[in-house]
C-alpha cells in the first residue's frame, strides 16, 4: 500500500509548491490534476518542466477527464492522456457527468431552459440509456489511454447519472477494455448509497485508486453538493472511515490511496501542516 496526495490537500497551492509540499511531508506519491496543471501550463511553463520537480516521488494518478460534447471530450483525454505519458502517471482519471453540481441541480428543479449551453450529458434519459451513453465515452477514454500506456479509472461522481458502482461495473462488462478500473471514492459512493460490503465484493485489478475523504449527511431528496457534504476535516465528518479502509483492504487491493479534502478550514491553514496531518492519518487508518 502506498499513500499519494491528492492535491485538494493543498488547496490553493500550484504545481510546484504542491509537489514540494507532498515530497517533504513524506508521501510516496502525488496525484495530478487540473485545473491546477492547466493554470502552470497557461502561465508559459512546459509539461517537460515538470519532470525535474518529480524527482524523488511517483505520480499515482492523472486527471481529470470531464463528460463533454463528443469532440470535445475525445480532444480533451488526447490531451491529458499525453500529459500523463509525460508525468509517468500509470493511469488516467475520467469523471462521469455532468460535472457542474449546479447544472444538476438546476435540471432537477426545472430551472434548465432548453437554450441553456452548459453541458447536461444524460439527465434525463433513462437507465438504459444512461449507461450505454457513459459507456461509449468510457469506451473512447480508455483506448486514448491505451495507445499512450495508461490505464483508466472512472469516478462516479455522486450528484451524477452515473454514480454507483453497479453501474460502473455494468459500463465495464459493455466496453470490455482490459485497462479501465475504479476510483474507491468513499464520499461519492457514501452520499450514492453504496457500502464498504459493496466496496469489499469488488475484483481488486478493477480498483486503480482509492480516495479517502469525509462527509457530513445530505438531506433526503437534495442533490450531494461537495461544496457543503465534504466541508469538513478528513475524521470530523460521518463517514466510518476505519470500515472503508477496510473494505477495501479485505479485496486484497495493495495499490495507491490518497487523501482528498474540500474543507474550507483547512484550506487556510499551512500546507505542510494540513498535509502531514493528513497522510499521518491516513497513515493510522492502513495501520488499523
Amino acid at each position: 500500500m502506498k499513500i499519494s496526495m491528492n492535491v485538494t490537500s493543498t488547496f490553493y497551492g500550484n504545481v510546484t509548491n504542491d509537489i514540494e509540499v507532498a515530497k517533504a511531508v513524506g508521501f510516496d506519491g502525488i496525484e495530478l490534476q487540473n485545473p491546477k496543471m492547466d493554470r502552470y501550463l497557461a502561465a508559459g511553463f512546459t509539461p517537460q518542466s515538470v519532470l525535474p520537480l518529480l524527482e524523488g516521488i511517483e505520480v499515482s494518478g492523472f486527471g481529470a477527464i470531464q463528460e463533454l460534447e463528443l469532440d470535445a471530450f475525445q480532444a480533451e483525454a488526447e490531451r491529458l492522456a499525453a500529459l500523463a505519458e509525460i508525468f509517468g502517471a500509470p493511469t488516467l482519471q475520467m469523471c462521469t457527468g455532468p460535472v457542474d453540481v449546479n447544472t444538476v441541480k438546476d435540471f432537477h428543479a426545472g430551472r434548465l431552459d432548453p437554450q441553456d449551453q452548459r453541458f447536461r450529458g444524460c439527465l434525463g434519459l433513462s437507465e438504459r440509456e444512461v449507461i450505454e451513453e457513459t459507456a461509449k465515452r468510457v469506451a473512447i477514454a480508455a483506448d486514448i489511454a491505451a495507445a499512450h500506456g495508461l490505464g483508466l479509472f472512472l469516478e462516479p461522481l455522486g450528484w451524477a447519472p452515473v454514480n454507483r458502482v453497479g453501474q460502473a461495473l455494468q459500463i465495464f462488462d459493455i466496453i470490455d477494455r482490459d485497462n479501465v478500473g475504479l476510483a474507491v471514492d468513499f464520499w461519492h459512493f457514501w452520499v450514492s448509497g453504496d457500502t464498504p460490503e459493496d466496496v469489499a465484493t469488488l475484483d481488486p485489478k478493477l480498483i486503480h485508486a482509492v480516495h479517502v475523504c469525509d462527509g457530513i449527511p445530505v438531506p433526503a431528496g437534495e442533490i450531494p453538493d461537495q461544496a457543503v457534504s465534504r466541508n469538513v476535516w478528513t475524521g470530523g465528518g460521518s463517514i466510518p472511515l476505519q470500515e472503508w479502509v477496510d473494505a477495501v483492504k479485505a479485496t486484497g487491493f495493495d495499490g495507491w490511496y490518497a487523501c482528498e479534502i474540500f474543507c474550507d478550514k483547512s484550506a487556510e491553514l499551512g500546507f505542510h501542516q494540513v498535509a502531514s496531518t493528513l497522510r499521518n492519518n491516513l497513515a493510522i487508518l492502513l495501520a488499523g
